[in-house]
């Protein structure tokens, strides 16, 4: 009997100390890299029509450019016009605000902002295709968006 009590201090004290021992990671999922897009606003401007950005870089590493292709599709769901919106550098773990003026463009008649490719994802350690492959993209606005 006395070796039973001792078998039992022992497994608990064992069970106790392993439990104190679990890795912080067990706590909660590590967020998973991503590079987040969010279409914040579209408003006419002088010169056409002004899309705001919302950017966040959560891939881990500073990104020297990023850099997307994009298609805008006008109320008929046909595309109109193609551009480039360069986003320039961007940082790891900041939120950046980028605005862009589309010349000629009615902000009324675009009803989807289209993500073709990237033509640039540039950073120390980062892989040509992290921008497109971690894509998150959301809108505040009543255009629809994504890649």
């Amino acid at each position: 009997m006395a070796s039973l009590m001792t078998s039992l201090r022992l497994l608990t004290s064992a069970f106790a100390m392993s439990l104190a021992m679990v890795p912080a990671w067990a706590e909660g999922p590590a967020p998973v890299p991503a590079l987040t897009l969010e279409l914040n606003a579209a408003q006419p401007s002088d010169k056409g029509c002004r899309l705001t950005f919302l950017v966040n870089n959560d891939l881990g590493a500073d990104l020297s450019k990023a850099a997307f292709e994009i298609a805008l599709f006008n109320e008929a769901g046909v595309v109109d016009r193609l551009t480039v919106l360069d986003f320039k550098d961007l940082p790891a773990g900041k939120t950046k605000v980028t605005r862009f003026d589309l010349t000629g463009t009615d902000c009324a008649k675009v009803s989807r902002v289209l993500i073709n490719s990237a033509t640039e994802c540039t950073g120390t350690g980062v892989e040509p295709n992290a921008c497109m492959r971690k894509l998150k993209t959301a809108t505040k606005t009543s255009i629809a968006f994504g890649a």
